[in-house]
């Protein structure tokens, strides 16, 4: 299923010109290398910390291992895709925004689950069901914000229905 998605990923690039800075300057290609380096390093060594601390603070005052998973981990990981998102935003690259969000949760689903899988086998929890109902109600959610209006976004208020089911989901959980 990945290979089908890159295959209709590529197949659909646009063939828009891409404006690219001048990078015949070895100087600056050093710079934006070390720059790139420093960058990721820091991404998955802030996140390591994050999500490690946050888990043994939870297991400590007694949280469930799937509260721990959900609450905790999957958002400290996302928080490198928040923050790639958030430059691009800033820098009005939206469309980078968007591809890198859902790039990369098709990504976890089509490639590091099955080698995760293929690794040790995984056993699925029944208790998981109403979560992944949720997820699919959010997605769908997702999807028709994406395809209505006339300018085919993410109004405002659509991200405000989706940070608040995310909040119920969070109370819900820990109820």
């Amino acid at each position: 299923m990945l290979t089908f998605f890159l295959y209709y990923a590529f197949s659909h690039l646009k063939t828009d010109a891409i404006h690219v800075e001048d990078t015949k300057n070895p100087d600056k290609n050093y710079k934006i290398i070390l720059l790139v380096v420093f960058g990721l390093t820091g991404l998955v060594v802030g996140g390591k910390l994050v999500v490690d601390h946050a888990v043994n603070i939870a297991l400590e005052i007694g949280m469930s291992e799937k509260l721990v998973g959900l609450l905790i981990v999957a958002p400290g990981t996302s928080l490198p895709e928040l923050a790639t998102s958030i430059v691009a935003m800033i820098k009005k690259n939206n469309d980078i925004a968007v591809g890198n969000i859902i790039g990369s949760n098709i990504f976890n689903v089509l490639f590091i689950l099955p080698i995760s899988a293929f690794i040790k086998p995984l056993t699925y929890n029944a208790d998981f069901n109403s979560d992944m109902i949720f997820l699919a109600i959010g997605t769908i959610i997702l999807f028709m914000s994406m395809y209505t209006g006339k300018k085919k976004q993410i109004d405002r208020w659509e991200a405000f229905v989706l940070l608040g089911c995310y909040i119920g989901y969070m109370v819900w959980m820990l109820l």
